[in-house]
């Protein structure tokens, strides 16, 4: 992903929280992930080497990356 599409994303998406190395922002405007075309529900940026998420519902992932970050496109079924 270059800047420009990194930029778009992060400066459109509604900030949710960060924490540990990991920051989420949620979709409140229906842009399409850059992986599948469909629009997604939450993007999480993890920023450090190793990350831990805990998953409380079934979803499906997309992923990207932007220079050392990893971006994961949420999908909720």
């Amino acid at each position: 992903m270059d800047e420009s599409e990194y930029e778009h994303l992060t400066t459109s998406l509604t900030p949710h929280e960060s924490a540990g190395g990991v920051t989420t922002y949620r979709n409140t405007v229906s842009i399409s992930c850059p992986a599948c075309d469909d629009p997604f529900d939450d993007l999480v940026i993890c920023e450090d080497d190793y990350n831990s998420l805990e998953l409380t519902m079934l979803l499906d992932l997309c992923i990207t990356t932007h220079g050392n970050e990893i971006l994961l496109f949420t999908h909720k079924h």
